[in-house]
């Protein structure tokens, strides 16, 4: 069973794979449909929506009109917990977690968000945020999910 519960904070793959036609993008869509309808509590950073863009666009083959459409609908989501906060120190502290966890940059900003915004799970498609001790993670795909996934990119 998993020690995942509320808030959670949604990480940039959970996004992207819910806006997709993917065969395994239910696992995301689900946690984004409530997410909107308030029915768990979701921590949003803003700028995950441009990273969401950029994979839709990069990875899954949506056009920069399609994507940019679907992130500006999301963002109309007025139950979620819109994270706006990119100041020095929030950056600065990021960096330090991405070093001391050995992930990427974007990785620490999201694990120092959560932590600032007290984030008891993190909601992601790989297992990164497990090198941290402050939140758990939920991995939402299975192994066999990430396989399917990872055939459906490669198609």
């Amino acid at each position: 069973m998993s020690e995942a519960s509320e808030p959670y904070l949604f990480d940039v793959g959970v996004i992207a794979l819910a806006h997709t036609n993917a065969p395994v993008r239910d696992a995301a869509l689900s946690y984004v449909r409530e997410a909107i309808a308030g029915e768990i509590d979701a921590i949003v950073p803003y700028p995950a929506l441009f990273g969401a863009h950029t994979i839709l666009t990069t990875y899954y083959g949506r056009s920069n009109a399609d994507a940019s459409r679907l992130l500006h609908n999301f963002m109309d989501a007025k139950r979620i917990h819109w994270y706006d906060g990119m100041s020095e120190d929030v950056v600065a502290d990021g960096f330090s977690r991405a070093s001391d966890a050995n992930v990427g940059g974007w990785d620490g900003y999201y694990a120092q968000v959560a932590i600032e915004e007290g984030a008891n799970t993190v909601l992601t498609i790989d297992d990164g945020f497990e090198r941290f001790d402050a939140f758990h993670t939920e991995v939402i795909l299975s192994p066999e999910e990430f396989d399917q996934l990872n055939r459906f990119l490669e198609a």
